[in-house]
């Protein structure tokens, strides 16, 4: 595909274009969001199974400060994401 196509497609049908590009934003939010959650069950599920507890009270203590860090940041970019999905496509409506 050339860019001049890219850019004829854009210039011809610009809404249909930017509500492409929220719905992939919205899909990929979504999966890192989905991801991120699955993730950190495992890992609470691995230290339970490790240290044999049959009930864990407080997930977020089991788990080491790095780790908390960057499940925070994933929580965040997945939400603002999912935010500019939702512009994005509001915005494409208004063209």
């Amino acid at each position: 595909m050339s860019l001049q196509y890219l850019w004829t497609l854009f210039s011809t049908y610009p809404g249909q274009v930017l509500n492409g590009l929220a719905l992939f934003f919205a899909v990929a939010g979504s999966w890192l969001l989905l991801a991120t959650r699955l993730r950190e069950q495992r890992a609470v599920a691995h230290l339970a199974a490790d240290s044999e507890l049959d009930e864990i009270d407080e997930e977020t203590s089991l788990l080491d400060e790095p780790t908390q860090r960057i499940n925070r940041f994933f929580y965040g970019f997945g939400t603002a994401t999912l935010g500019a999905a939702l512009l994005l496509s509001w915005f494409s409506t208004r063209i």
